[in-house]
């Protein structure tokens, strides 16, 4: 029995997790996985009733007990400074050392691509974004905080090892999946520093993979060719923030945020795996938000959790929902967010 927690947490976040629970709780019971599903009720709500995100004692019990976390998405103009959500999802992505934020861009039907004239096939790779170091590490401050002579600094931490790690996942993803191709992307011609660091450890960890194509972009260069020449790239690997960045425009690629679904991963360790958009409080409980992110984000999941033939069946499942247009009216369909994910459902449930 593997136990997975799950944290529907606010906004459309609760919305998108149900439709995600119906896609979890059918795999369990078609694949026989089990799996033991926990729901947590951490999040704004609870935030406002506590004071706290989690509690202490939860992030351990996630270490030592759980094979994964769900999270729906965090987000409540209740909280304008997102405590809640960086004392949840912040503290699990650095406490659990998920340092990988996987973002497969894949397109499912060319209508949903805003890009003229390319193919599914042109629009299939994946980033590898460092999720623990670069400018996110909260390192800096304040000098005169509110005069005219104010000076903020904000400084980006980059470690030999952390830098090493994500370029070896990435070359060991593109050997186990076969893909032909690792991309790095840095700002190295003015950042002379941190990214020197990257481009080193690349040039080093890439020689022991002679099999592999590699090549580099300044982050400017490399937006603009994922535009113009999508197909040029397999595997796309970089540091947080910009990371952060091409991952969006990745997603927009393959018809948007309602339909790219990520993972935050140490291998062999609890992962944590969510869907990218936001909690978009003005639709919550408006029964339109897309779903298809939320379960796409279940497959990812279930795939880290050794279940490849149920991640599978997921998969094609969407595939044929987004097919038939029986999706949402964000990627061109007339369901609404519930309609949706029973119409996934009852494809899984028929698939053999």
């Amino acid at each position: 029995m593997q136990k997975i927690a799950v944290i529907a947490g606010d906004g459309i976040g609760i919305d998108v997790t149900t439709e995600a629970l119906k896609i979890m709780r059918c795999a369990n019971e078609k694949f026989r996985l089990g799996l033991e599903l926990i729901e947590f009720e951490y999040g704004a709500d609870y935030f406002l009733k506590t004071g706290v995100g989690l509690p202490k004692g939860q992030m351990e019990d996630f270490r030592s007990n759980y094979a994964a976390v769900y999270l729906g998405a965090l987000g409540d103009p209740r909280i304008p400074d997102m405590r809640h959500g960086r004392e949840i999802l912040l503290a699990l992505r650095f406490d659990l050392d998920l340092y990988i934020n996987l973002r497969p861009v894949k397109l499912l039907n060319v209508r949903l691509c805003p890009l003229k004239g390319k193919t599914k096939t042109d629009i299939d790779f994946v980033v590898f974004r460092e999720n623990t170091e670069g400018p996110y590490v909260g390192a800096g401050g304040f000098l005169k905080k509110g005069t005219p002579d104010e000076v903020a600094t904000q400084e980006a931490m980059h470690t030999r090892k952390g830098v090493e790690r994500i370029i070896r996942a990435a070359f060991e993803y593109a050997r186990l999946h076969r893909r032909k191709r690792v991309t790095m992307s840095d700002k190295s011609n003015v950042l002379r520093y941190g990214h020197d660091l990257w481009q080193r450890v690349f040039a080093e960890v890439g020689a022991e993979y002679p099999e592999i194509e590699k090549d580099h972009y300044f982050v400017d260069a490399l937006v603009m060719k994922m535009v113009k020449s999508p197909e040029h790239f397999d595997v796309i690997v970089t540091e947080n923030m910009l990371g952060d960045i091409i991952t969006d425009l990745g997603a927009m690629l393959q018809g948007g945020l309602g339909m790219a679904g990520s993972g935050n991963i140490h291998p062999g360790r609890t992962s944590l795996f969510e869907p990218v958009h936001g909690s978009a409080p003005y639709m919550a409980g408006q029964n339109k938000a897309n779903p298809i992110a939320a379960i796409l984000t279940v497959a990812m999941m279930l795939d880290y959790l050794g279940k490849p033939n149920a991640a599978e069946a997921i998969e094609k499942a969407v595939q044929q929902a987004v097919d038939e247009c029986q999706v949402t009216a964000d990627v061109g369909g007339k369901l609404g967010t519930r309609e949706c994910g029973d119409y996934i459902v009852s494809l899984l449930q028929r698939l053999h």
